[in-house]
């Protein structure tokens, strides 16, 4: 969706302008200027006197002002008025914004990463030239596509027969990953089987959801009541269009009985074997 961008007025700029021309800046003291640190080289530029440097503002940082030190927008970017996003009104009194990217939505870059707008890529792109690494370049709109990793594995759980029990398992991807149980057995000829949950199994139930954070999603196979055919190794598995991986965990199951002892002839205790 196209993002609305309401701009300072051209009336105010054109003033700044005015007032800040060539007859108000007077002599350049080099020594008087402070010193300033850009968080790329290529946002390093001049003050509006062409005497002190001045770093550009990137997405969120101030800019505008009625004043010699008002902040310009790095290239690819629009001062917007904080009152048109419901930051306040403040900014039309001292006649300053903030600095908002041009193109609207996250890019995937030739480094693997997501980044947030094709400004906050560029300005990535800077810093690791300047630290020798290359630049950046966009590969395609949109967040970069990434195989299944699996942030939380199922584990191993010990419970008795009867018990309702689950397995779960997180997983990051994009796009969504497809998530699927399996129980693992092995056959005589040591070859691992497997067997896709629920199956015709009337106690077990598989259900999957997104979250818990951006991009990851969410799936357990939960056993109601569990019986000692349901002992073993389960498989979480996740696959989209990019890749699949998959993580194990194990149920082992004990046989529960129980037999009353009487205390006296107004109470009794249950005693677990």
């Amino acid at each position: 969706m196209q993002r609305l961008l309401f701009l300072l007025p051209v009336s105010l700029y054109l003033h700044q302008i005015h007032e800040i021309g060539a007859d108000s800046c007077g002599l350049c003291v080099k020594d008087a200027c402070r010193p300033v640190t850009c968080a790329a080289p290529e946002l390093l530029t001049k003050d509006d006197c062409d005497c002190c440097d001045r770093c550009l503002s990137i997405e969120g940082e101030e800019c505008g002002g009625r004043d010699e030190t008002r902040a310009r927008c790095a290239p690819g970017m629009v001062c917007v008025s904080r009152s048109s996003y419901g930051s306040g009104s403040s900014s039309s009194s001292d006649g300053t914004g903030f600095c908002l990217c041009e193109e609207d939505g996250a890019v995937c870059g030739s480094d693997g990463r997501t980044h947030s707008s094709v400004c906050a890529l560029r300005l990535h792109s800077w810093k690791t030239q300047s630290q020798g690494k290359g630049s950046v370049h966009k590969v395609h709109d949109g967040e970069c596509t990434f195989a299944p990793v699996i942030t939380v594995a199922p584990k191993k759980i010990h419970n008795v027969t009867g018990a309702q029990v689950y397995l779960s398992c997180e997983v990051k991807a994009v796009p969504t990953p497809s998530i699927s149980w399996r129980k693992v057995t092995e056959s005589t000829q040591g070859v691992r089987l497997f067997e896709e949950l629920p199956g015709d199994r009337v106690n077990v139930a598989v259900q999957v959801r997104g979250g818990p954070s951006r991009h990851e999603s969410s799936s357990w196979v939960m056993i109601k009541p569990l019986t000692k055919e349901d002992e073993g190794t389960y498989q979480c598995h996740a696959t989209n269009m990019v890749g699949d991986a998959y993580a194990e965990g194990s149920i082992k199951v004990s046989e529960h009985s129980m037999r009353r002892m009487k205390k006296n002839h107004h109470s009794s205790s249950e005693v677990v074997v």
